[in-house]
């Protein structure tokens, strides 16, 4: 919330102000809290806004992330550009949980692929492991049940067109952790895939696309 407020001000209110006075092209910025991306039609453009907010910045008492922070070349035409002067595929960049990255559709037409933040679902994979370990003993109902709720709370963040086939690994992988931590439960405890298959079933939802396009959301059909 203070983030919201002070860099309403600080950011969003100036950033408006510039746009007005200093672009001759197309410019976005879309901001969560006080992480923000910023697109220009024109790299002088995006030159100067660096520098620009660096200052504007100071006067606040900020200053931008040294590691997060870098100008990239990205969106529909990047990759035509790069491949004429014979440089290798548009950067990607993190941002809310996702890495976006050029990519095109089954038509060839330019999309931007978001898709979870490896790093991200390995820490959340690792965190799951650890949490099925202290359930070892808890009735397999009760683990389903706390699966589900962690499975649809993944999904409905990351659930965005093209991250089935991500999730989906996601889900195998919770069924494996799940089937490997049933096994442990004693020398005797070996639980069959046919088994784990039903109780994944049962208690496991697959995963669907949550946030559809906005033209997809807002489309009236009559």
């Amino acid at each position: 919330m203070l983030a919201n407020v002070y860099l309403h001000y600080a950011l969003d209110l100036w950033a408006d102000q510039w746009r007005k006075r200093h672009a001759r092209g197309d410019v976005i910025i879309v901001r969560y809290a006080d992480d923000f991306v910023v697109g220009f039609q024109h790299k002088w453009e995006a030159e100067r806004f660096w520098a620009d907010l660096r200052e504007r910045f100071r006067r606040f008492n900020l200053e931008l992330h040294p590691d997060k922070t870098r100008l990239i070349e990205f969106g529909r035409f990047a990759a035509e550009r790069r491949s004429a002067r014979g440089e290798g595929k548009p950067p990607t960049f993190h941002f809310l949980g996702f890495t976006h990255s050029c990519s095109q559709d089954g038509r060839g037409r330019f999309i931007v692929l978001r898709l979870p933040i490896r790093q991200r679902v390995q820490r959340k994979l690792h965190a799951l492991k650890d949490e099925l370990r202290r359930r070892l003993h808890d009735p397999v109902a009760d683990v389903g049940r706390w699966l589900q709720a962690v499975l649809m709370g993944h999904y409905r963040y990351y659930g965005v067109p093209r991250t089935v086939p991500a999730l989906a690994g996601f889900r195998r992988k919770v069924v494996w952790l799940w089937r490997r931590t049933l096994c442990r439960r004693s020398q005797k405890g070996h639980v069959t895939w046919k088994r784990m298959d039903r109780w994944a079933d049962q208690w496991l939802p697959r995963p669907r696309v949550y946030h559809p396009y906005p033209d997809q959301r807002l489309r009236v059909r009559t």
